[in-house]
């Protein structure tokens, strides 16, 4: 595996190992596994609300890193004086039509108006659930550097983001936010927002780095060695932020899931580890807390120390389970 550079063929990304993407041949088993399985896969009740304290986000961290988790893999991160939103997405459902898809079970806890000045957005790849136009609209008329994965840019531009604050970046590129680094690493995923139009643009992880914190979003990957490598080269991580949801047996090659998840965790050299790609949207056969619930034993069997903050509570990065999810089981 390079952390130089994704390979393609032709107009094509590749992934850094063979890799079985749950294409068309495994829709019918796909289609099949949704229908006969019995899991709660929507919670039966209401999630939330969530509500985010504005007043908190005005003081800077004491410790310099805090996350709050607008769900799925939004995140606002502040880090070493820099606050940088992950993947946003605040519609209603990740799909092409705002009438059917996968609908979000709790509103974002922080309105788009609400979030505090931004020093960079970091958008992984470009499915639906990562990729959000409607919300990446609302900042087409702000001075806010994006950092996306190679083709994304083409998408965003679309949606009235001004071409000079787009930086797409390769596997191995960087782009400076002021001291902070922010590092294009390998994933093992796909792309693609319709049914032509699969892996030409590139799915990346990102290596955080700031003057006293170091930390590793995961976005959307399977397990691969890349980790190992990924976690010799810029690792170690104070926190590892890696998708435990959205798993089946017919993508196991491009989600990893929670046993892969924590392994993931282990191979990059992370301290604690943030579960995120969960309880937010339906998107595979498994109960909605299955992940969370099923990380929890293999932290304690493996002696992997948690961060798990409750949606939209601002949180200072340290070992903790907030739980928020037990009382709606």
């Amino acid at each position: 595996m390079s952390l130089s550079g994704a390979s393609k063929k032709g107009r094509k990304f590749l992934n850094p190992i063979p890799t079985d993407e749950a294409g068309f041949g495994k829709m019918i088993p796909i289609l099949k596994e949704y229908y006969t399985n019995k899991a709660e896969n929507t919670p039966k009740q209401q999630l939330g609300p969530f509500k985010t304290d504005l007043s908190i986000l005005v003081a800077p961290p004491a410790t310099g890193l805090r996350i709050t988790l607008i769900g799925h893999s939004s995140l606002l991160i502040e880090i070493d004086g820099k606050r940088i939103l992950t993947d946003p997405v605040w519609s209603d459902r990740v799909s092409f039509s705002s009438f059917f898809g996968p609908k979000r079970f709790f509103q974002p806890p922080i309105t788009l108006d609400e979030l505090p000045p931004l020093d960079a957005i970091i958008l992984s790849h470009d499915h639906y659930d990562h990729l959000d136009k409607n919300t990446i609209k609302y900042f087409s008329n702000q001075t806010i550097p994006f950092i996306c994965s190679l083709g994304v840019g083409q998408h965003i531009e679309k949606w009235g983001i001004e071409r000079n604050f787009i930086n797409e970046v390769d596997w191995g590129d960087s782009v400076m936010i002021g001291d902070c680094n922010i590092i294009a690493t390998p994933s093992r995923h796909f792309s693609g927002r319709g049914i032509v139009g699969r892996n030409e643009t590139l799915w990346s992880s990102f290596v955080i780095k700031g003057p006293k914190h170091n930390i590793f979003f995961g976005a959307d990957s399977g397990w691969f060695p890349g980790f190992k490598e990924i976690g010799d080269a810029f690792g170690p991580f104070d926190l590892t932020m890696l998708e435990i949801g959205a798993y089946g047996k017919n993508w196991a090659d491009i989600h990893m899931g929670p046993d892969n998840a924590s392994n993931a965790h282990l191979a990059l050299k992370g301290k604690l580890m943030m579960p995120i790609h969960w309880g937010t949207f339906n998107l595979a056969p498994h109960a909605w807390y299955e992940p969370i619930e099923r990380l929890l034993n293999y932290a304690k069997e493996k002696q992997i120390q948690l961060f798990v903050p409750e949606p939209g509570t601002p949180t200072e990065v340290k070992p903790y389970v907030s739980g928020w999810w037990q009382k709606y089981l």
